[in-house]
């Protein structure tokens, strides 16, 4: 195994969800954190490293040694009766899954597939968003250089009907009806790149069949058409930045943006997250760095811990303002309940500092305030991500699993207005955000409401997320 100080350490903050099919080692492996074992697991011999026995037995030494819950963990599990190793892994985890604590958080992802996402966005795909709304299915977004945004697919567009040709288009509510949101996954394809679908849908250009084909294509963590922008208002320059997902890519674009709003005198923000799934812990520090221009280097901005035997790894990361950085009076941040993990931590993170001055628009956040380290096993493309730490503040406020409305002490309803573009100041969300940095009032979000309940509500959509998701797909909720 392979050390690695804290500070460089590749740890996420990402929601996850469903972990499906995958697997681990039980040889010896890369750590992407900080390892203190001194008695790593054997390295089997070479032609049975990648079987599924040695990969689920190693899977479970990860976890027996860095879980954040080792109290829930069974003290030995036979791995023989499930199939893969995701299935062996939601089975040890199942009675933290019980409790709230780990809703599919730990998981087996690719090496490679997770290192081209964090690093530069790459995916392959329509390049859309869904939602669903009881039946019926919408793009809540499209992202630049992708097939959809050139087939005229963006926000607002209603997909009616799904085939692989024009003679075999199935309605979508026939097929939510039939096999449940599931279905929709399997009739959208594999992510292949070249896999053709046709699908019928409903615009402001009318209705009307595309045929469109999956492509590899970069997601921008700031949108080229709406990521960043200066919104007048009232008289009033706010700063307006929407972040997809934080990857490395983000940094220097988060930096020419407050740059920007530094050479402004901008000090109202709205920072739209209301589908930010998280990602990397070292972006969402950089982004507390560039919201903090008037916070000192004795500030803390976030506190890492790690469970009884691995608190040598605890971390109290302080605030380190840059050139680029504003001194905010106001922060608006936009959530849905896709909003998770490294966005929470940057909001939870101003709470001790803006207190009503930091508020929450939009509706309850997913609540994930714990995050992942990586444990590899390279000779099988193999990644274990293993909840492995906690997050607080500097008020010691952590544990927001039903979200951060009952944490932000102000909050203000509004909803997820499709109908217009992202970065649009008359689209609701953004609307309630500019009247609270405005200082008028609004109606509180419900803070005893969990996200996951709220989206049983028949007015509320949903994202949804296929059987085996790939990297970007637990990191951009509702990619496709």
């Amino acid at each position: 195994m392979r050390k690695t100080s804290l500070k460089n350490l590749v740890i996420i903050l990402a929601a996850g969800a469903t972990a499906c099919g995958g697997g681990g080692s039980s040889g010896g492996g890369t750590v992407v954190a900080p390892p203190t074992s001194t008695t790593p697991p054997p390295s089997p011999p070479s032609s049975t490293a990648c079987s599924l026995r040695n990969r689920q037995d190693f899977a479970f030494s990860v976890l027996n040694e860095w879980y954040l819950f080792p109290e829930t963990l069974p003290s030995s599990l036979d791995p023989s009766p499930y199939s893969t190793v995701g299935a062996y892994i939601d089975a040890l985890t199942a009675t933290a899954r019980s409790q709230g604590r780990d809703r599919y958080f730990t998981y087996i992802t690719s090496i490679a597939e997770e290192n081209a996402f964090f690093s530069s966005g790459a995916t392959a795909g329509f390049g859309v968003r869904f939602a669903f709304q009881g039946s019926r299915l919408f793009v809540i977004e499209s992202f630049e250089n992708a097939p959809a945004l050139t087939a005229g697919i963006d926000r607002g567009t209603e997909i009616l009907a799904i085939g692989t040709s024009e003679t075999n288009l199935v309605p979508v509510s026939d097929i939510i009806a039939t096999q449940g949101s599931a279905g929709i996954s399997s009739a959208l394809g594999p992510n292949t790149v070249g896999t053709t679908r046709v699908l019928r849908i409903s615009n402001a250009a009318g209705t009307r069949n595309v045929t469109i084909s999956k492509a590899d294509y970069n997601i921008d963590p700031l949108s080229s058409r709406y990521g960043v922008k200066v919104i007048s208002d009232g008289g009033r320059q706010v700063g307006y930045i929407n972040m997809r997902t934080f990857i490395s890519t983000a940094d220097n674009q988060l930096r020419t943006a407050f740059a920007d709003f530094r050479a402004q005198g901008i000090t109202n923000i709205v920072i739209d997250f209301r589908y930010n799934g998280g990602g990397l812990v070292s972006t969402a520090e950089l982004m507390g760095d560039l919201l903090g221009g008037n916070r000192s280097t004795s500030d803390i901005f976030s506190i890492t811990r790690f469970r009884t035997s691995k608190a040598s790894n605890n971390e109290t990361r302080r605030f380190a303002p840059q050139s680029q950085s504003v001194s905010p009076v106001k922060i608006a941040f936009i959530t849905t309940g896709a909003t998770a993990s490294a966005s929470e931590l940057v909001m939870n993170s101003f709470i001790p500092y803006l207190g009503v001055n930091a508020a929450l628009i939009g509706s309850n956040t997913f609540g994930k305030p714990v995050g992942q380290i990586a444990v590899d096993q390279s000779a099988c493309d193999d990644r274990i991500r293993v909840v492995a730490f906690a997050k607080d503040n500097s008020a010691g406020q952590g544990d927001y699993y039903s979200g951060l409305a009952s944490n932000m002490r102000t909050t203000c309803a509004a909803p997820d207005d499709i109908g217009r573009p992202l970065g649009d100041p008359a689209e609701a969300s953004l609307r309630s955000a500019l009247d609270f940095i405005a200082g008028r009032s609004c109606t509180p979000v419900t803070a005893g409401q969990s996200p996951q309940a709220d989206g049983q509500r028949p007015d509320r959509r949903v994202v949804p997320l296929p059987k085996e998701p790939n990297t970007a797909q637990r990191e951009v909720p509702g990619l496709f």
